[in-house]
């Protein structure tokens, strides 16, 4: 994490941001998030960050008591700050109120707090291992990206223990739903197949703007329910995320091993960076 942070209206240095030990948020992880990637100094897709925040906050009912311009700008300039022209940010909204043990009537509804930092290096094909009844699709809260991610940073660390780069969870039906922090694709057919936001996967940024950019590159993307047979006869396999963009996969343990990059997963991920930079072309200050 890099040495400045924004803390409400603030830029200042990460050890003297303080919060409340009293701070809802903080004692039983009530809060949204989002992780962006940050390009030439330009908060990517920031509006649509914004909004799955927006919709999450809802749900949870987190108080966002800022406007989203200002808070845009306020990363750009905390990447500046940090000399971060390239890497990623976290953007939270931590509860401040609510709870027997909560204790911050001195502070307002929500504390916002913005990290910056460099990319997380990953393999450029990478190895999933299944994880059953990883995620409860039935629960009120899922597919919510909220500050309690124990569920998923617990398999994640176990995962990279156990040699892989992230986890295929399962859901309670058996189907498959995502990684701990990407959503989850099969080629078959020649067609791109992906989990419905019903398996209580996450509605990814970067999985969001594949389904607009594929039609332009003659690709079909739809949702369908999948299941681990569905792997047998899957032809290619990728991933997409924030900070993995698309990324292959050449294995998930135990059985199934894929071409890495295919074809289309090659094709899709030379979409998405000519959409980064057209982004860039069109938001850059």
């Amino acid at each position: 994490m890099d040495s400045l942070i924004v803390h409400n209206d603030r830029i200042v240095p990460l050890e003297g941001a303080h919060l409340s030990p009293g701070q809802v948020g903080l004692l039983m992880g009530w809060g949204v998030f989002t992780t962006l990637r940050i390009y030439r100094g330009v908060p990517f897709a920031f509006k649509r960050h914004w909004a799955r925040m927006a919709r999450d906050a809802e749900r949870l009912e987190v108080p966002m008591p800022y406007e989203m311009e200002r808070v845009a700008a306020t990363i750009r300039d905390l990447a500046h700050a940090n000399s971060r022209p390239e890497g990623m940010a976290r953007v939270s909204f931590v509860k401040n109120q609510g709870g027997l043990w909560a204790q911050a009537d001195n502070l307002g509804p929500t504390d916002l707090l913005i990290f910056t930092r460099e990319l997380v290096p990953w393999p450029a094909a990478q190895r999933l291992t299944l994880q059953p009844m990883g995620i409860f699709a039935d629960g009120r809260y899922a597919g919510a990206k909220m500050l309690s991610w124990v569920p998923h940073a617990g398999v994640l660390a176990r995962a990279h223990e156990a040699g892989y780069d992230d986890a295929l969870l399962l859901n309670e039906k058996g189907h498959i739903a995502e990684c701990t922090s990407a959503n989850f694709f099969v080629v078959r057919g020649g067609q791109v197949l992906t989990p419905p936001l019903s398996s209580g996967c996450l509605a990814g940024i970067t999985r969001e703007v594949l389904f607009e950019i594929a039609p332009r590159a003659g690709i079909e993307i739809r949702e369908q329910e999948l299941t681990p047979q569905d792997l047998t006869s899957a032809e290619e396999v990728f991933i997409s995320s924030t900070t993995r963009e698309v990324a292959a996969i050449d294995q998930i343990h135990p059985d199934w091993k894929f071409p890495a990059p295919g074809q289309i997963t090659a094709a899709l991920e030379q979409a998405f960076q000519d959409f980064v930079h057209s982004y860039l072309a069109a938001n850059q200050a």
